[in-house]
């Protein structure tokens, strides 16, 4: 994936954070330059100070669940703006008025929208408050993807549209239920995204001009699970989620490796698959878990359990993260969890850092940073913390911006930050806000 990372030399850093010289490094699309939720900075504070860290600018947007990527001195984030009341029950669908998805390319010293392109769209998802999807940086071209499948490649210094496709139009699908959310992956010449449709579940498209490369696979539903490449035994592999099966094809090709069959519950499969050690661990709604054993050939993996409905983990909106043979996560019941790989076993459970007590689909995204976890709480909190197998331990936490939506009763933020440059740039539904970060 050539996603660029950009080095700033510490003359040009000082202006913002003083005299520390440590790199710094850009969060090019969902879940950082490495899609794995790690921020490799240093120089990075270890507490936070009284009163909580400086916001450098706040800039008003519209709402949305898409989080923000920060490429080049840019951070591009999309919203929708609309009259229509988006405070929604969960798993309501209807038709609405209509707005406008709209794409932003802000100053990240200041904040300042330097471009801006909108175009008209009717929501017909459940929680209609804005896009989901991350935007994905490659170069110069900025690759975003609306909520009823608009996708579109831009300039990314101009604006410049150089192409665009409406997913359900070109592939004769529906929008599922709650919108594209699968983050489309850019590896070597080819844009990768979730389709849907007969034969087109998974669309490999020539990244500079949109043109299909290959499509795979047939699927009830899109569902949400982003694109993933691993490598194993020496073979790329391109991992594929669905309601109803878990796939792997060549990246190169689209054409299958292998595939087992999963069943997910509600057609909601959401996590990207995680990779642990010789293992592969998906998951979704209702315990629908399911741990797979690589093989050292690429025709095959070996099933070593599914559906553990006391052990696992069941993820819904945050992404697990693995690490020396434990994988934490949130799972669908409100509990942060360590569990043990292979055998599933639950280390250890705990509502923190949200509450006292579980939250149904509580929310706190996790991001690794050397030795310590960053969280970002649906109450809008940064929380700074250690995990390990024998337990989490809260280190500092602050408030930084207000939850501005509404999901099972309670008011949520649901968006996930990006780290990048000393920085944590986060957004609500009227806002995004630039928070300094540096030691």
């Amino acid at each position: 994936m050539h996603i660029r990372i950009y080095v700033l030399l510490a003359a040009l850093t000082i202006g913002i954070h003083g005299t520390h010289t440590a790199e710094a490094e850009d969060w090019p699309q969902w879940m950082g330059p490495g899609r794995n939720n790690v921020w490799a900075e240093s120089g990075v504070l270890e507490r936070f100070p009284e009163g909580g860290p400086k916001v450098l600018w706040r800039t008003p947007i519209a709402g949305g669940y898409s989080g923000p990527a920060v490429a080049d001195g840019r951070v591009y984030i999309t919203d929708y703006a609309t009259s229509d009341d988006v405070k929604v029950a969960n798993f309501e669908r209807k038709n609405f008025a209509g707005g406008v998805e709209r794409v932003l390319c802000l100053d990240e010293r200041s904040g300042e929208i330097l471009w801006k392109h909108e175009y008209p769209v009717e929501y017909s998802v459940s929680y209609p408050a804005g896009p989901r999807c991350t935007t994905t940086v490659d170069g110069d071209n900025v690759y975003t993807l609306g909520a009823e499948g608009n996708l579109i490649c831009f300039v990314g210094k101009t604006g410049e549209v150089k192409w665009s496709k409406n997913l359900p139009a070109t592939y004769n699908t529906k929008t599922a239920l709650w919108g594209y959310a699968a983050h489309p992956l850019v590896d070597g010449n080819r844009l990768i995204t979730l389709a849907g449709g007969d034969g087109t579940h998974t669309v490999a498209l020539d990244k500079e001009t949109g043109e299909e490369i290959w499509r795979s696979g047939t699927a009830s539903e899109q569902g949400y699970s982003p694109p993933t490449i691993i490598e194993y035994a020496g073979v790329r592999q391109l991992i594929l989620l669905s309601p109803d099966h878990v796939r792997s094809v060549n990246p190169m090709t689209g054409v299958e490796y292998w595939s087992v069959p999963y069943e997910a519950s509600n057609g909601s499969i959401i996590m990207s698959p995680v990779l642990c050690g010789e293992y592969l661990y998906v998951a979704g709604f209702s315990q629908r878990s399911l741990l797979l054993k690589l093989t050292s050939e690429k025709s095959g993996v070996t099933e070593v359990w599914r559906d553990k409905r006391k052990d696992a983990i069941s993820p819904v909106n945050v992404q697990p993260f693995f690490e020396d043979g434990v994988l934490y996560g949130f799972d669908q019941s409100g509990d942060l969890a360590a569990v043990a790989i292979p055998s599933g076993e639950r280390l250890w459970e705990t509502p923190q850092p949200l509450a006292e007590r579980r939250l149904g689909s509580g929310t706190a995204f996790i991001v690794k940073q050397a030795d310590r976890f960053w969280m970002f709480t649906e109450h809008g909190e940064l929380v700074i913390a250690e995990m390990d197998k024998d337990g989490f331990r809260e280190l500092d936490r602050t408030k930084v911006i207000e939850p501005s939506n509404v999901a099972f009763g309670r008011d949520v933020v649901w968006s996930m930050p990006a780290f990048a440059n000393k920085h944590a740039y986060i957004r609500n539904d009227s806002e995004i806000i630039c928070v300094d970060l540096a030691e």
